[in-house]
């Protein structure tokens, strides 16, 4: 049996497009300045004794990709993984801006209640935080490990979490251009708005990105290094230029890097000493890029917001 398509009454999204089409601001949209350079600042911390440094609603952005527990490395064994996630998850909601986001990687495939995964997260947030849940992501690959005692994983879930209903979108900075072809089919579609088919169409909630592989020329030693493509969908759709993110499971450092080349303030986080390695590399691999842009590298994290007030302020004046 086929199910009635209604998205074209969607009523909500009626009300953006005309809001859009007569000029008037949503409650989401944010003012902003591109900034002619950037912050950045890599700590070897305690994501708990960082998360306790910064200052009520002053992140725009959290983006982690947390420890699964699964006894990878010393920094991957927890005993009681939800007690312990539930205390930087906390501190999240707390440092959150009312407009901000958190982006969590993970898994569901666990092996025990050790374990750490979504479910557990996604549970922990719905009964005991205000965290509102507003997409599960998927990361779908082609390249990965084989198996014989199940069916081969193949992606990876990412969940979107909110502080608030007036959160930070931008769909069109991630927008996936149409063929010549499809174009010209879909702007005959009368369901769909033709500026927003101009636009490119939404990459909707599944993504099918690459994994890296081991020769990659991204590849800074890390060895859960996230691909560059998929940290710069979720900076650029859910942080603005001069906003701050926070990654305090920085590992190889790649939000670092997206940060600084799209124009973003970033914080990072990692009890890993190897991890500014990983950086420096990213920045040496960076400077041969055409997305190499001016940053500063605080090493206190009052100076690094001692120096973003300073320049929005001076750019006031």
């Amino acid at each position: 049996m086929a199910i009635h398509n209604k998205s074209h009454n969607n009523s909500a999204l009626m009300s953006i497009n005309k809001m859009n089409s007569n000029n008037i601001k949503h409650k989401t949209s944010l003012d902003f300045s591109i900034p002619d350079k950037t912050n950045c600042i890599l700590l070897n911390n305690d994501c708990l004794d960082l998360l306790k440094l910064l200052p009520d609603d002053s992140i725009d952005l959290i983006l982690i990709d947390p420890p699964y527990n699964l006894d990878l490395a010393v920094w991957d064994n927890y005993e009681n993984y939800i007690e312990w996630a539930s205390k930087w998850i906390d501190e999240s909601y707390r440092v959150l801006s009312k407009n901000g986001n958190m982006i969590i990687f993970g898994g569901t495939q666990f092996q025990s209640a050790k374990s750490g995964d979504l479910i557990e997260i996604i549970y922990h947030c719905r009964h005991n935080t205000k965290f509102r849940l507003v997409n599960t992501i998927i990361w779908y690959y082609k390249n990965g490990m084989s198996a014989h005692r199940y069916f081969a994983n193949r992606h990876e879930e990412i969940i979107w979490l909110t502080k608030t209903d007036k959160y930070y979108f931008d769909l069109d900075s991630v927008r996936i251009k149409y063929s010549d072809a499809d174009l010209e089919l879909a702007l005959k579609d009368k369901r769909l708005n033709p500026a927003n088919v101009r636009k490119g169409k939404n990459p909707t909630n599944v993504w099918e990105i690459g994994r890296l592989n081991g020769n990659s020329l991204e590849r800074v030693g890390h060895p859960t290094q996230k691909p560059l493509e998929i940290i710069r969908r979720l900076v650029k759709s859910l942080s603005y230029p001069d906003s701050i993110v926070l990654d305090f499971f920085s590992g190889s450092g790649t939000t670092g890097r997206v940060c600084i080349e799209e124009k973003r303030n970033c914080i990072m986080c990692d009890t890993d000493e190897k991890s500014k390695e990983y950086f420096k590399k990213h920045i040496e691999n960076m400077k041969t890029t055409n997305l190499n842009q001016p940053f500063v590298m605080n090493e206190k994290i009052e100076d690094f917001f001692s120096d973003i007030s300073i320049r929005k302020n001076n750019k006031k004046v």
